[in-house]
């Protein structure tokens, strides 16, 4: 079925089509969720309230995009509402300079492969990656897996989160580099 048929059937009261679209859009969802919010009881709260925005808003779906970018999006947005009441969204507590040169920036390939693929295996890789991406910023953790674990685009990305592409290469770029970073001061003495 596609998206606009099991739209049709929500806005025509066929409530369990609406399970489908979660069904369909709870994988990515999740991902946002889990990589933007560290409290369990936080997560399903949101998840719900993500989910109920979607419902309520859902006349309002124009087909622009797919429907999982545009729950992606209300996920995305619901999490940072939520972060930015705590004031966790970033290291700084504020957007970065769209001015930045360091804006422009974009890296094509994994910076990890060429230094410490060839220390250690990939399964070794694997589990310190997680553990490193869980320490970035919750915006950075949560582009570093939509683009590579969802492969979403930087378009995709861009529509969201809302954020202009260049700042979400930009957050790309500046995520890989703190990864890359963080696993040299880490392990390269240690580990390798």
């Amino acid at each position: 079925m596609t998206d606009q048929q099991l739209v049709n059937k929500v806005l025509h009261g066929d409530t369990a089509s609406f399970s489908i679209i979660i069904k369909n859009t709870e994988a990515l969802t999740a991902q946002i969720v889990f990589k933007m919010i560290n409290n369990s009881e936080d997560r399903r709260d949101i998840a719900q309230d993500i989910y109920l925005k979607a419902y309520a808003k859902l006349s309002g779906f124009r087909f622009q995009s797919k429907l999982s970018t545009w729950i992606a999006q209300i996920a995305y947005n619901t999490c940072l509402n939520y972060l930015q009441k705590k004031k966790l969204v970033f290291p700084d507590n504020k957007y970065p300079d769209k001015n930045d040169e360091e804006f422009l920036e974009v890296i094509s390939t994994n910076p990890l492969h060429d230094e410490v693929e060839n220390e250690i295996s990939k399964k070794e890789l694997t589990g310190i990656l997680r553990t490193e991406i869980e320490n970035l910023p919750p915006i950075q953790k949560t582009l570093i897996t939509l683009y590579h674990n969802e492969e979403l685009s930087y378009e995709e990305i861009a529509r969201v989160t809302e954020l202009p592409e260049g700042t979400v290469k930009s957050y790309l770029f500046r995520a890989r580099k703190a990864l890359k970073e963080n696993l040299l001061k880490q392990y390269k003495k240690e580990e390798l």
